[in-house]
């Protein structure tokens, strides 16, 4: 528990650093303060205190020290500094005195703060789910900057057209095998695994690269989705503006758990 020392004088009662910050808002003048009876007081203090505890006693000395120095100077004539100015004995203690109370006060502030951060509880952070899966809307207008849906349509009908004329018409009469079914989804995914790998890839030969005209169809569709959900680019071939083929690129951040991107993907497109 800290030792405080109480001062007893006819103009004020208080701790010592009261006194000082007193002497500071000039309340009490320090040439009135009878320096004789604190330093009695100080002296009888410090001879019950604790002969071990030196840097506590020391302080006690050097303050009162410091108040039979100021005392001394103010009964001399005034020094003048270099500017014709009389120099204020008090000048420096004044100056201990600011710094002192500026770190008091932020000491108590502090604590303050701590009391009260204790008397508050925190909820745990909670995003809700829908939050979690929103992404936001795709600006359209500036995912097909420079490029016309017409030339993307253009681009698929004639890969469609291609597929259409490799159909042998002898061939077709005896029908054929059935394959399983395309999902958008699973194009999704393959679409994906590719942008991933390949980062930039043609969006005719992608297209080309289909066994029919229900698979081109599907591909189609899922390209229209991954731009739809941003994860994919459409632009101009470099150096082929106008031209008769377009690039696809992968979105920055793309994700590589393409698997897991399809399944959210597939959600979104069945609600």
């Amino acid at each position: 528990m800290p030792l405080k020392l109480s001062v007893k004088l006819q103009a004020f009662e208080g701790p010592l650093d009261l006194l000082l910050h007193l002497i500071d808002k000039n309340k009490v003048n320090i040439y009135d303060i009878p320096i004789a009876e604190i330093t009695d007081q100080y002296i009888e203090y410090v001879r019950d205190m604790d002969k071990e505890d030196l840097d506590l006693v020391s302080d006690f000395l050097v303050m009162a020290a410091t108040l039979l120095d100021i005392k001394s100077r103010m009964l001399l004539p005034a020094e003048v500094d270099e500017e014709g100015e009389e120099e204020d004995p008090r000048q420096e203690l004044v100056e201990r005195l600011l710094e002192y109370k500026m770190y008091k006060y932020m000491a108590e502030e502090l604590k303050d703060r701590q009391l009260d951060a204790g008397k508050l509880l925190f909820k745990p952070e909670t995003i809700p789910e829908e939050v979690m899966k929103y992404r936001p809307p795709v600006n359209l207008s500036e995912l097909l900057e420079g490029v016309t849906l017409t030339r993307l349509n253009d681009i698929f009908q004639t890969v469609l057209k291609r597929q259409e004329d490799k159909i042998d018409p002898v061939r077709s009469r005896f029908g054929q095998i059935q394959k399983e079914p395309f999902r958008v989804t699973d194009k999704i995914v393959q679409v994906l695994e590719l942008a991933v790998r390949k980062r930039r890839f043609s969006f005719r030969r992608l297209l080309e690269e289909q066994s029919s005209k229900l698979e081109l169809v599907v591909t189609f569709l899922a390209v229209l989705e991954l731009m739809k959900m941003g994860n994919v680019v459409l632009m101009e071939e470099s150096g082929n503006a106008g031209g008769d083929d377009l690039i696809l690129e992968a979105a920055g951040g793309l994700a590589d758990n393409t698997e897991k991107l399809a399944e959210e993907i597939a959600v979104s497109m069945e609600a």
